[in-house]
């Protein structure tokens, strides 16, 4: 219930109870400590709506305070700077450097893998080179096989 509208009622209660406060002075004792009770027991009534509805009224800010208070978050910006030359040559200094590290890397492994065939006996050599093939040629086929599968299942669903 908007707040206006609670005024609005608790206007004309208050008059309802100014009305019956004046009506208690013509009414005897034991009539008027009934009569008190019940309007006790409504004020209490309609001071608990209030707090009821003053709960309820800041629903919508209760995950963001920043925003209850100033009306949009303080820390949404994304800031952007731009960093120094120095610190741009450093990184791409580094990333030459990595580059160059791997290179040297795969030459590295392919060199040892040449070098593995040629300590070995030439029966051994050809036997690991045959292997090497065998190997291959079953990945090719397991990939194969797998794009197939995958384009069934890709059938399947579209």
């Amino acid at each position: 219930m908007p707040f206006c509208v609670i005024n609005k009622v608790t206007k004309i209660v208050l008059q309802f109870i100014n009305q019956q406060l004046c009506t208690f002075k013509f009414l005897n004792k034991g009539m008027k400590n009934l009569q008190v009770k019940k309007l006790i027991l409504l004020l209490l009534i309609l001071s608990l709506s209030f707090s009821v509805c003053e709960a309820q009224k800041t629903k919508g800010n209760i995950n963001n305070p920043e925003r209850a208070l100033f009306g949009k978050s303080l820390n949404n910006k994304t800031v952007k700077y731009k960093e120094s030359p120095s610190v741009v040559r450093a990184k791409k200094k580094q990333a030459a450097n990595e580059k160059k590290l791997k290179k040297e890397y795969e030459a590295y492994i392919k060199a040892e893998r040449k070098r593995a065939v040629e300590i070995q006996s030439p029966e051994v050599q050809t036997r690991m080179i045959n292997n090497r093939k065998e190997a291959d040629l079953k990945y090719k086929e397991k990939k194969k096989q797998r794009k197939q599968a995958a384009r069934k299942t890709g059938k399947k669903y579209n």
